[in-house]
């Protein structure tokens, strides 16, 4: 027990960080049917730390960071310019084709480059095992300012995720505030991928989420289930790597995976259909 909190005891901070923040902004996800976007966003993310890569900076240094951040700032544009209400087109359809053209362009630009290989496999699956307390505080930083951000204007932003079209009958200015969602994810995104991998922080974001919906109605309510079931898998995926020797990341997508599953089988044959009470 000591040898396992002597070496994971990092890796639980991280895991509980990340699910703090993800686990609320996965509501929002939900709630505006854009389940994808996580990825969409980490994959830009995940496109500038490639080419920080390809053009030989610290992948872990500040100039990584900015190319990555802007990147995601790209697509938190353009998402935030494809929520067409007005054409029968559903938005996760842009999301799929800036997904698969920054995954491409992150496998084109990485061709040649050496030990390309290893880093498109750290971009999916993360070094959630090797971060440090510095690369955790970091982070939590950036999450704390972006949690504050959307606790001052959580009523604006609630309402563009739940209800935009009367949002914007109300007089607001619909898109500038869905960059400004996008953009503040853009910033979690960015930290969160460099920590945790593209994999990784998708679970964080949508199954505890998911898992909340099933289980609560209200928005708080469902905010501690995700947070207290995220947590607790997230640590039990951790000892599972430990235990049986395997990949952290991996480990805790497929402990995330299988306790979904769980959670489906406990709540779907009693599950009525309700609506999200704010």
């Amino acid at each position: 027990m000591t040898d396992l909190l002597s070496i994971m005891w990092v890796p639980f901070l991280a895991c509980l960080v990340l699910v703090g923040i993800l686990g609320y902004l996965g509501m929002h996800i939900l709630a505006r049917g854009v389940i994808f976007v996580d990825l969409a966003l980490a994959q830009f993310a995940a496109l500038g730390s490639t080419l920080a890569v390809l053009f030989e900076y610290d992948v872990h240094g500040a100039l990584a960071f900015a190319l990555s951040l802007a990147f995601t700032f790209i697509g938190a544009l353009i998402f935030s310019l494809t929520r067409l209400r007005s054409l029968d087109i559903p938005q996760e359809a842009f999301i799929g084709v800036a997904w698969a053209v920054a995954s491409s362009a992150a496998i084109v630009a990485l061709h040649s480059a050496p030990h390309g290989a290893e880093h498109i496999e750290e971009m999916l699956v993360g070094s959630i095992l090797w971060v440090t307390i510095q690369d955790v505080a970091k982070a939590a930083g950036i999450y704390l300012s972006v949690g504050l951000l959307h606790w001052v204007f959580r009523n604006k932003f609630l309402r563009i995720s739940l209800d935009p079209d009367a949002a914007s009958a109300a007089g607001m200015r619909v898109r500038w505030w869905d960059f400004l969602f996008y953009a503040s994810f853009g910033f979690v995104v960015t930290s969160s991928v460099r920590i945790a991998g593209v994999l990784l922080v998708f679970c964080f974001l949508i199954v505890p989420s998911i898992v909340g919906a099933l289980f609560a109605r209200t928005v708080t309510g469902r905010l501690v289930v995700a947070w207290v079931f995220g947590w607790v898998v997230s640590m039990l995926g951790c000892v599972l790597s430990y235990t049986l020797d395997l990949p952290t990341g991996a480990a805790v997508v497929c402990t995330f995976g299988a306790a979904l599953l769980v959670a489906l089988a406990i709540r779907v044959p009693r599950l009525s259909r309700v609506g999200l009470r704010t």
